[in-house]
């Protein structure tokens, strides 16, 4: 039993791979200082915190998400099981950023504890599956995957762990690819009954960091996955039979690398975009004007970057959250100066930024 994954390195993944390179090659050298890296790391948490859970089905909106955070007590009705889910999502984020660092190699171990955190807020290391799991259709309840018997789940997980490290020692391929690899193969696994994609996720995380690809943690992926859940399915779902021994094991996982390339393309390109916003303003302003932010502001600054003046839905689909859960949010930034209405109208009324807030992106984009 080994893992030679079969995939081709196509002019589309090339492309992919350099524009990852360029967009990392300029955040490295863009002056982003200790509190801009904090408060970026912040939010980039918070972000992967919310879309990795939503992806499997947490109703917690992003509001109640950054409130736990910030060390919120919870209580939220109703949802206890995913203010547990969010806290222990939490707890294995942080515990992936302390292994960063320590060795660039990965135990399965580690592994194991990652999942523990994310099921169960303990780091004690949970045991493979003892019996067979299915993936089936929300809606029809059809099977879509049929993962390997349990009895061959420890010898392929420490094939793959094997094969992770020895790419990690020998950069014998590019580091994206190797953390595209390692997720749809842990994913085609399966071995574990539940929590089986929030774990995927968290080890790419890791496999990033620990190559090179970690951006000091101011990034995110899962949002891209969460946006358009149904390709982040059908990208893994490679092959002509859903059982893992007809075809699944021997499938060509190239469409499953362009998908995620494209994601780590997009993240980096998004991040390059938010750091260089801020290079060319003072640097004390610059440290002051990103303290003051909460990370849903941060999400709303971008937007107001594009629309001078924005509705409320317009701001509730650009975060993915409820209207309901933005005009409890925007009362509060008007108290604080932030955003301002501009048309009052009950049926029109729409919101721009606050004239301190205004000049300092006018200044932004006098200075680029």
């Amino acid at each position: 039993m080994e893992f030679t994954p079969k995939f081709t390195i196509t002019p589309a993944l090339t492309n992919t791979l350099l524009e990852i390179e360029r967009h990392k090659e300029a955040i490295d050298v863009l002056p982003i200082n200790a509190r801009m890296v904090a408060s970026l790391r912040e939010t980039a948490r918070m972000i992967s915190t919310h879309y990795s859970t939503q992806i499997e089905g947490n109703a917690l909106a992003i509001s109640e998400v950054e409130q736990l955070a910030q060390g919120h007590k919870g209580g939220f009705p109703g949802k206890d099981r995913d203010e547990r889910e969010v806290r222990n999502y939490f707890k294995a984020l942080a515990y992936v950023e302390s292994l960063v660092g320590q060795d660039s190699s990965i135990t399965e171990k580690q592994i194991k504890e990652i999942h523990s955190l994310v099921l169960k807020g303990a780091k004690r290391g949970t045991p493979y599956r003892e019996g067979q799991n299915v993936i089936r259709d929300n809606r029809s309840a059809r099977i879509v995957y049929m993962p390997p018997e349990a009895k061959d789940v420890p010898k392929l997980m420490k094939v793959l762990s094997e094969w992770m490290n020895l790419q990690i020692k020998g950069k014998i391929l590019p580091a994206p690819i190797i953390a595209g690899l390692v997720h749809y193969q842990f994913a085609t696994i399966h071995p574990y009954y539940d929590g089986n994609g929030r774990t995927a996720r968290l080890l790419t995380t890791l496999l990033l960091h620990n190559m090179g690809y970690g951006l000091k943690g101011i990034y995110s992926l899962e949002e891209y996955y969460a946006k358009n859940l149904l390709a982040y399915y059908e990208a893994l779902n490679i092959g002509d039979n859903h059982n893992y021994y007809m075809g699944r094991a021997e499938a060509d996982v190239t469409p499953f690398l362009e998908y995620f390339l494209s994601g780590m393309a997009l993240s980096f390109s998004s991040v390059r975009k938010e750091v260089e916003k801020y290079k060319s303003l003072p640097q004390v302003d610059q440290v002051k004007k990103i303290r003051e932010l909460r990370p849903m502001q941060k999400q709303v600054l971008s937007l107001f970057e594009k629309s001078k003046e924005v509705s409320l839905q317009e701001i509730a689909d650009h975060l993915g959250v409820s209207s309901r859960a933005v005009y409890r949010n925007l009362k509060e930034w008007i108290e604080m100066d932030f955003v301002v209405i501009i048309n009052p109208s009950k049926k029109g009324r729409t919101y721009g930024l606050s004239e301190p807030w205004e000049n300092m992106l006018q200044q932004k984009d006098d200075r680029l």
